[in-house]
């Protein structure tokens, strides 16, 4: 069985991946048992779409390819606290947990316009079941946004 530094690794080389192709420096993987079931880049410039964040097109994926709405058995790590729009599609997709490493004012350092409302505390306060695990490979992750920058990156 991988360890969850091993998803969060997948997660960081699809962030990079982005970065390479000239998206925000955010990626995720949504796991179901030890089987990768998606891997996605912030692809928000890409398509215009504001909602093009890696969680929300992670969870797309997933729910496409397991032709389920519903991901209970899966678990997704992605390399930056998850934003509100973000930690609700993690609720409502019914994933069973969500591991991050980067937080959202690492983001906001970086330049990126956050809402500064924790993933734990939103999920918390909502009731979700959904369980928060912060700081994975946190300062791994948080240098993505250095990366990016270096690559030219810009925040939107």
């Amino acid at each position: 069985m991988h360890s969850d530094e091993h998803w969060m690794k997948e997660a960081i080389a699809a962030a990079r991946r982005g970065i390479a192709a000239g998206q925000s420096p955010f990626g995720a993987v949504i796991v179901r048992g030890d089987e990768l079931v998606a891997s996605s880049h912030n692809v928000v410039w890409l398509t215009t779409d504001p909602t093009a964040h890696a969680e929300v097109t992670c969870i797309r994926e997933a729910a496409r390819r397991l032709g389920v709405i519903k991901l209970g058995e899966c678990r997704m790590y992605t390399t930056c606290e998850p934003c509100p729009m973000c930690a609700s599609a993690i609720h409502w997709s019914g994933l069973a947990s969500v591991a991050y490493g980067a937080t959202i004012a690492d983001a906001d350092r970086a330049g990126f316009s956050e809402l500064h409302m924790p993933c734990e505390r939103l999920l918390g306060e909502g009731g979700s079941p959904v369980r928060v695990s912060p700081g994975l490979l946190g300062r791994e992750c948080s240098a993505l946004f250095e990366e990016w920058k270096r690559a030219g990156g810009r925040a939107y």
